[in-house]
């Protein structure tokens, strides 16, 4: 018995986007452990480059260290940054469209209104015609017979 899969559906921005962010965790992952390698080599004297006092948040960074953190400290913002500015674009190109929509609501209801008022004129017209020519046909219809 065989399976078949449903078609893919054509990549979408979206798919790329999530790619994009993927290729980025990813970047981010092999940065980190490397550092992480550097930091556990052995040192000259056969022991790890980590300490107890390393460990220990209020001990100094050597240089490197503090390169590193600074490097991914830099990379993330840079990440965030753009991933904030296009969230902040988004919303406000969402705010002038709710705007841009409430606007239309707004004319489409007036329109409606106004032609609303147009049938209900037009309505009283055709029956003040209706009854006029009534009237005209009896009128011309008693001096016939008369």
């Amino acid at each position: 018995m065989t399976a078949t899969r449903p078609e893919q559906p054509e990549a979408t921005t979206e798919d790329s986007n999530l790619a994009a962010v993927s290729e980025v965790e990813a970047g981010i992952r092999d940065f980190v452990r490397n550092d992480i390698a550097y930091l556990r080599r052995p040192g000259a004297n056969g022991s790890t480059t980590e300490t107890p006092a390393a460990a220990d948040s209020s001990a100094p960074l050597d240089s490197s260290t503090e390169a590193t953190v600074s490097s991914v400290n830099s990379l993330i913002q840079r990440v965030a940054g753009t991933s904030l500015a296009e969230i902040e674009k988004l919303i406000g190109e969402l705010e002038s469209l709710r705007d841009l929509l409430h606007a239309e609501g707004q004319r489409v209801q007036r329109e409606i209104s106004g032609y609303a008022q147009l049938s209900q004129a037009a309505m009283k017209s055709t029956r003040l015609i209706a009854d006029n020519v009534a009237q005209w046909k009896r009128a011309a219809d008693n001096l016939r017979h008369d």
